[in-house]
């Protein structure tokens, strides 16, 4: 069965395009966050857009704090057509000239700060909406960089974690080899230290708490739970997709495993066993952080 592609959250998506006199040039560039949170920076003329951009993103991404910035340029040497709100600048005139009578000296009324005013100059109809077209397959183009952009980044990471897995395998695998040794140099030592201590005890009582010493030095569980840890972390990430927060969650469960292992150690293997494989995890953990 094939893999799912997994996403890194930190990338960069660029796309430019063309229309009539203006060109159309989107940035978006995304980073770690625990949630999705877009932040788009837009023209006015684009702004009625954004809804219909938000809903476009939340379909391809589930995480990340992402930038999205549009800039429309205005081709140098060309002009096009401007169709100006005649009603709304004889409002603007007159609330002007009403407010400049009230200054001494009265102030002059500068005609192209009338033609900056929101809404004075619009563009025809047609012209908007092909704008708006070209402005949102534009964005669709970046976004999909982008997207590929993450996904490259997420093979890297899955190799990276795989083989710290990997890692974590030899560590349990070599414990569990060293295991049945282990015990019975503790037992032999317990028994030895008891008998020089203890001689008048029963020899009964000596045994069961020979047993009950050796049964807290038994590791094999945190050994199985390391290994089916493994197991589920190659299922997750085999799986693609949003895992993220899963993977967060399997590393402190690897963290947990790793602590109780290294709080049961008797002797230097072990111990030095559980310091590798908390080298092992927090590596995973960092690159963890990266996955959407």
């Amino acid at each position: 069965m094939a893999q799912k592609p997994v996403r890194s959250m930190t990338a960069f998506g660029r796309a430019e395009a063309t229309y009539a006199t203006k060109t159309v040039v989107w940035e978006l560039r995304s980073v770690n966050h625990r949630y999705l949170e877009p932040h788009f920076r837009l023209p006015e003329a684009a702004r009625p857009l954004e809804p219909n951009l938000r809903e476009t993103l939340r379909k391809q991404l589930s995480r990340g704090k992402l930038e999205m910035n549009l800039t429309l340029k205005t081709e140098s040497g060309e002009a096009s057509e401007l169709q100006v709100d005649e009603a709304m600048v004889r409002a603007l005139v007159g609330a002007a000239e009403n407010v400049a009578a009230k200054l001494s000296p009265p102030a002059p009324i500068d005609p192209l700060q009338v033609l900056q005013w929101p809404g004075v100059i619009a563009e025809r109809d047609t012209d908007r909406e092909e704008l708006s077209a070209c402005i949102t397959d534009a964005f669709r183009e970046a976004l999909g960089q982008l997207v590929a952009n993450r996904e490259r980044e997420g093979a890297e990471l899955r190799k990276f974690i795989e083989a710290r897995l990997e890692g974590i395998e030899k560590q349990v695998n070599s414990v569990r080899e060293l295991l049945p040794e282990i015990l019975q140099t503790q037992r032999d030592k317990l028994r030895t230290r008891l008998e020089e201590l203890l001689s008048e005890l029963d020899q009964d009582r000596v045994e069961q708490e020979i047993a009950l010493l050796a049964q807290k030095a038994d590791v094999d569980e945190e050994l199985d739970r390391l290994d089916a840890h493994v197991k589920e972390t190659r299922r997750v990430l085999a799986g693609g997709g949003a895992i993220g927060r899963r993977l967060d969650f399997l590393m402190q469960e690897f963290n947990r495993e790793a602590n109780t292992l290294s709080s049961k150690s008797v002797v230097t293997d072990t111990t030095q066993a559980a310091v590798e494989l908390k080298v092992l995890i927090e590596q995973m953990r960092e690159q963890v952080q990266n996955i959407e």
